[in-house]
């Protein structure tokens, strides 16, 4: 099943009839702007990890990374316009403050990764490491899992199963299933076999292994946090040549609650990283960090610049979101209240046989929802019926997974005690219904 489709599962097609908003948007953005929810919802205001309709009504927001430290934290908000009114500007100019952050950045990785450049989001980061693996290895292979997604510039499209199918993707790419730890009695061995078989294959083609790029939770598969997966596939993949890339754009910062990067939780050093979203609680900012030696075919030989990548707003962003996971200790909070989320889900899951599995680590959980629990076959209706359930209850998630049927629950780092009551409350009501 395609991303498309599993946005389709929650959006809303309209005349504009019912909201003349629905209409004017349609007009001017085009039927490829798809909304969430049977009904949309119309969002004017958030704080923390609320947000507010136009009719005032507040939503719990379980679903929102990007603005990974909350909604319009004021350390955010006052480090953004601080910066903003005094200058902006792009990288050909010295400026202290993508040094600073630069710096501050890398502490937070293995002392192997030693250098970072900037982009504007995670699509076009996930591009510049695509290019500097393949300067690297001088091989154009690329292994993903059979989900996955890693953006939509044309190269990254290429490489996102989840846009698509496998008659859409690159002929240099193949596709391998998630560490599927519901569904395998060992997904870590699958796993390894299944890469090993699409090295084979890349290498009998002439084409040769470049990478394999990994979302190291799955988020797009489903949410497999299994930290014993990674290590065998990437010794595969370096033993003929290639590299492994880190996408850490939704595992990254404090988020699986363990560490600062879901690498770390594999026991693997990345040989590339790339990260986006988070890092500016909703300013344009992105990055790709990398080995000094896998960047330097790259960096020698092309001279990159991206005008808005790393600008001083940009930068300014990134260090209060920094100031803030460290301040306000947000690794232990993801681990502790993401530890009560899932047992809490796990307690009502023994109750309802729809619900398969809960799963996850920090503040990223799946609930697999399922038509037969013994056979584990995936309920794609029943998934969306709970989304838009739990919106008309004024709770947002939404789901992940080849058949669309995983809720995907990802809510702000700042997710409190509080919000967890909230939450399973009206996952139990929704569920009643």
């Amino acid at each position: 099943m395609s991303f498309s489709n599993i946005m389709d599962s929650n959006s809303y097609t309209a005349d504009g009839d019912d909201d003349p908003l629905i209409g004017a948007r349609e007009r001017v953005l085009g039927p490829a702007n798809r909304l969430f929810y049977d009904r949309p919802v119309h969002l004017v205001r958030g704080l923390g990890s609320h947000v507010f309709d136009a009719d005032g009504v507040r939503y719990l927001d379980a679903y929102n990374n990007v603005v990974s430290v909350g909604h319009c934290h004021p350390h955010v908000v006052d480090a953004v316009m601080q910066q903003i009114s005094t200058l902006n500007t792009h990288t050909r100019y010295l400026h202290r403050g993508i040094v600073d952050y630069s710096e501050r950045l890398l502490a937070t990785m293995p002392e192997e990764i030693d250098q970072v450049m900037y982009a504007c989001t995670g699509s076009e980061v996930n591009d510049l490491a695509l290019r500097v693996a393949e300067m690297y290895t001088d091989a154009t292979g690329v292994i993903v899992t059979r989900d996955a997604y890693h953006g939509n510039t044309t190269a990254v499209m290429a490489i996102s199963p989840s846009l698509g199918d496998a008659t859409t993707l690159a002929p240099h790419v193949r596709t391998v299933p998630p560490p599927d730890s519901y569904r395998s009695a060992d997904a870590a061995a699958q796993f390894a076999a299944d890469v090993a078989a699409a090295v084979d294959d890349l290498s009998q083609n002439g084409i040769g292994v470049s990478c394999l790029i990994a979302d190291t939770i799955f988020s797009s598969d489903g949410i497999y946090p299994d930290p014993s997966v990674l290590a065998p596939t990437v010794d595969i993949v370096r033993r003929h040549g290639g590299v492994f890339i880190a996408d850490e754009v939704q595992p990254g910062f404090v988020r699986t609650g363990e560490t600062m990067w879901g690498f770390d939780r594999h026991g693997v050093i990345p040989d590339i990283v790339t990260m986006a979203k988070p890092m500016g609680n909703g300013l344009p900012v992105a990055a790709m960090a990398a080995r000094d030696h896998v960047l330097r075919p790259f960096a020698v030989r092309v001279p990159y610049f991206n005008t808005y990548a790393g600008n001083p707003v940009s930068m300014a962003a990134a260090a209060a979101v920094l100031d803030v996971i460290e301040h306000e200790n947000l690794l232990a909070n993801a681990a502790e209240v993401g530890a009560v989320l899932r047992t809490e889900l796990s307690r009502i899951a023994e109750d309802d046989p729809r619900l398969g599995d809960v799963r996850g680590a920090g503040l990223y959980v799946g609930v697999e929802v399922v038509s037969d629990a013994d056979a584990k076959t995936p309920d794609r209706a029943g998934a969306r019926a709970l989304v838009n359930a739990m919106r008309e209850r004024h709770v947002l998630i939404s789901v992940c997974g080849h058949d669309g049927n995983v809720l995907k629950i990802r809510p702000p780092l700042v997710f409190s005690m509080a919000d967890v009551d909230w939450f399973c409350s009206e996952f139990t009501a929704a569920l009643a219904v």
